[in-house]
């Protein structure tokens, strides 16, 4: 969805969207800078526009989060720094083809799987009965995710108050008469992190709990010191099972002692 809707961004008068997949015999193929360990077989995803394209310096850029060439509230600069963290930890790689005025299109490597899928549980496993009645704060930047998070544990049962970013779960918090008991934040957002999010929140309510989600690269969010033993994060993408088992383990896990 990133990508399709940077293809769509990029062409303001119209053009055309391509999406095409391919098996990839990446043996004899180059190995790019940044590219890593190379596997033998791929399957090759590419998004595609005839849109405005970008030159080198703009390229050179892609991938940093908060970089972005669209003004003001059109775009936050994490689309492709998620889409980047996605493709890398699942052992995969990236290419870009573009030049100003002459579209671009994004290639996306996967590694073929070499063994049998694993079937996970069915809704009607034990994930199924994984629902509380606790108050959950939910803070992302990303109003698909956010509108998404919520309606995932609404459903099973949790009160859930949702906030765009630091400050403004910093207000609700304050306004909020009842006890939050968890606290669900992005590790990386504008402005503030989820880190100091947290870290500003345990100051005025100690017994508050913290899980902490991500779409990037462990590297990138090691940064934030969210990987530090002791601390609850979940990776993107999550399905609505994921997500419900590990808000129910922060919950039910013993308190840290003092």
């Amino acid at each position: 969805m990133n990508l399709v809707v940077n293809a769509r961004d990029a062409m303001p008068n119209g053009g055309t969207l391509t999406i095409r997949t391919a098996n990839a015999d990446m043996r004899d193929e180059p190995v790019h800078l940044g590219e890593g360990p190379r596997a033998a077989r791929y399957v090759m995803v590419a998004v595609g526009d005839t849109g405005v394209g970008m030159d080198a310096e703009t390229q050179a850029h892609l991938f940093e989060p908060f970089f972005t060439t669209k003004g003001v509230g059109k775009g936050t600069g994490l689309g492709l720094a998620t889409v980047y963290g996605i493709v890398q930890q699942s052992g995969g790689f990236i290419r870009v083809e573009s030049e100003a005025g002459a579209g671009t299109t994004f290639k996306l490597y996967w590694p073929v799987v070499e063994r049998a899928a694993v079937v996970k549980e069915s809704a009607s496993g034990p994930q199924a009965t994984l629902r509380g009645t606790e108050t959950v704060l939910v803070v992302e930047d990303d109003e698909q995710i956010r509108n998404l998070t919520r309606t995932i544990l609404t459903a099973r049962g949790y009160s859930v108050l949702v906030a765009e970013n630091g400050e403004h779960a910093l207000a609700l918090a304050a306004e909020h008469e009842s006890a939050i008991h968890l606290v669900l934040t992005d590790v990386i957002m504008p402005g503030m992190s989820g880190r100091e999010l947290a870290d500003r929140l345990n100051a005025a309510h100690a017994e508050v709990r913290v899980l902490y989600v991500s779409g990037y690269t462990d590297e990138m969010i090691a940064r934030h010191g969210v990987l530090e033993p002791g601390v609850a994060f979940l990776q993107k993408p999550f399905t609505p099972g994921d997500l419900a088992q590990r808000v129910r383990d922060v919950l039910d896990a013993e308190p840290h002692p003092e």
